[in-house]
């Protein structure tokens, strides 16, 4: 979904719009296999972007290495990001949400680069699209 369209409303409408692996992270709270993502291991320069309404994320400066198996950042593009409570699988985690569509993208932990914010965004690859810098 291009950014500028308006977004589907129910989720039949966000089944047609996304592939079912999209769909299943995005719509269902679903996770990719670890090491297994598209943007795991890319370290481009430019933007990450929701795949499911296209809003921008994280800038590639905040990206790091973090060994986790997932897309890691240490910060993520100001008022991009909804948090909240996650208790499933009996674990306290913070959800971290697309703030314009809702989509799940992974949780954010606090166990991030000290010199930074401290802050580890994991997130599925399935749930981002990336451009490089300097392209429409």
């Amino acid at each position: 979904m291009k950014k500028g369209k308006s977004l589907p409303v129910t989720e039949t409408e966000w089944e047609k719009v996304l592939t079912p692996q999209q769909f299943y992270v995005l719509r269902k709270k679903g996770t990719d296999l670890p090491h297994t993502g598209e943007y795991t291991y890319h370290f481009e320069d430019g933007v990450y972007y929701c795949a499911g309404c296209g809003a921008p994320l994280f800038k590639s400066d905040n990206k790091y290495e973090s060994h986790c198996g997932w897309p890691s950042f240490d910060d993520a593009i100001n008022g991009a990001i909804i948090f909240q409570p996650d208790y499933s699988h009996n674990m306290i985690r913070t959800e971290i949400l697309c703030a314009r569509c809702g989509g799940h993208l992974g949780h954010v932990f606090d166990d991030g680069p000290a010199q930074t914010t401290g802050k580890r965004y994991c997130v599925n690859s399935t749930s981002l699209m990336f451009k490089k810098k300097n392209e429409d």
